[in-house]
């Protein structure tokens, strides 16, 4: 076994646990993390809608997640093999973002009426390299935070991640109402930026144990640790509860914009509207986040933030019966607005706990494969169950919908008492 990822005998405290350097670090890169996700289902979700792209076809769109659930099949490669000039996860990391930068920036130079099959194929590449730079952040910020930093850490990553959603899911919205979609995805292209300075100022972090010194060690010794470890029938439950925990409101964020501009609300509403009421819940939430899994532990932000992510569900039920009045009355933006804020509030702290959650359960040697295989687990809903959402809501109706999905955000809180029960600190897996 590896070396623990020890904690340092003199914890800072107060303001400066929260404001350094590493807390810095995850924040920059929870948001370039974040940006390229968010334009495949945020942005591209509006810009087909507008295009006149129907429902079904959108909710398809979800399949071109698919290197999301099947990122940890590289992922031993970027465990395995580095760069001479920046290193393992600096190396990685920049080159996924550079070409991320370019994908986004050329998807609107062609139209979705006429050339959907190239559109496609962007937005599966642009899945494809994301999907490959979160193995590489993932790895990066379990191996710069010690362990007592994990949960803090990643809420503030998390919360980072959230917020980058107003780049495509609100500045983009309210730009396509004065611009061209090409100079939309251009402009959205450029906020990778960040991401590639980060990259190319932060230094590599500190390795604890040996990494793989052949592909077949990468490939085979994280598979065969994680089941070594509790034996077959604890390692099913945690897949299970990974599986689960964000099946609910994965799928009822799935078609957030089209589901408000079903209701009447302009782009340029949505855009102004997730801009306000999200950001100050996002930075509500992040601050709340990182206290709270500082003080009480990953275990209980799993139940405390799991029921909250469970009940904003619930919000896009009451905003499907009531966001419109009457016939011809205009939408309801306060309500809007709550609903967003609270999306934004609740389900960012459930996946920071979440995140700190997989984070603690993989082995420092093996960081990028295990990690990339929990969070490939996760992400299925993401892919496979949204792909259906299209055609749930075209049965159902919005209301009935939203009321589906929060039914499927309770088995997994079911499975909390097992695998992390309330009064039981996680042990971390090296």
């Amino acid at each position: 076994m590896s070396q623990p990822h020890t904690v340092a005998t003199s914890r800072q405290t107060g303001w400066r646990h929260y404001f350094n350097r590493k807390m810095l670090i995850c924040v920059m890169l929870g948001f370039t993390s974040g940006l390229p996700l968010f334009m495949l289902y945020n942005l591209m979700s509006a810009w087909l809608k507008a295009e006149q792209v129907d429902l079904k076809s959108i909710g398809l769109f979800a399949l071109v997640g698919f290197p999301y659930t099947w990122k940890f099949i590289w992922s031993p490669l970027m465990d395995r093999f580095h760069f001479p000039l920046l290193g393992r996860r600096r190396g990685w990391m920049f080159i996924t973002q550079l070409a991320l930068l370019a994908v986004i920036g050329s998807m609107g130079f062609y139209s979705p009426t006429t050339e959907l099959p190239m559109i496609v194929f962007l937005a599966g590449l642009a899945a494809f390299l994301s999907a490959s730079q979160d193995i590489v952040i993932d790895a990066y910020r379990r191996e710069l935070l010690s362990d007592h930093e994990q949960g803090s850490g990643t809420a503030l990553f998390v919360n980072a991640y959230k917020m980058s959603t107003l780049v495509p899911g609100s500045l983009s919205l309210i730009l396509s109402d004065f611009m061209s979609w090409q100079m939309v995805f251009s402009i959205t292209s450029l906020f990778m930026l960040p991401g590639l300075f980060t990259t190319l100022l932060i230094s590599e972090p500190a390795i604890y144990g040996e990494p793989p010194r052949t592909l077949r060690e990468a490939v085979v010794e994280p598979f065969r640790e994680f089941i070594n470890r509790s034996g077959w029938s604890h390692a099913l439950l945690i897949l299970a509860f990974i599986f689960l925990y964000k099946l609910g409101d994965s799928m009822a964020t799935a078609l957030a914009t089209p589901f408000y501009i079903d209701l009447g609300f302009s782009r340029t509403q949505i855009g102004l509207v997730a801009k306000n009421a999200g950001l100050w819940a996002s930075l509500l939430g992040g601050i709340i986040g990182a206290v709270w899994l500082e003080k009480t532990g990953v275990n209980r932000g799993l139940w405390i933030f799991g029921a909250l992510q469970a009940a904003a569900i619930l919000g896009f039920a009451v905003l499907a019966q009531t966001g419109v009045s009457a016939a011809g009355a205009e939408p309801d933006t306060v309500l809007l607005g709550l609903v967003i804020g609270m999306e934004a509030f609740s389900v960012g702290l459930g996946t920071a706990a979440f995140t700190a959650y997989i984070a603690t359960t993989t082995d420092e040697r093996y960081t990028a494969t295990q990690f990339a295989l929990f969070t490939s687990l996760a992400a299925v809903p993401r892919t496979f169950f949204n792909a259906l959402t299209g055609f749930i809501v075209d049965q159902t109706g919005w209301f009935t919908f939203f009321l589906i999905c929060f039914g499927l955000a309770i088995p997994g809180m079911l499975l909390l008492p097992k695998i992390a029960p309330w009064n039981q600190k996680i042990v971390p897996a090296s």
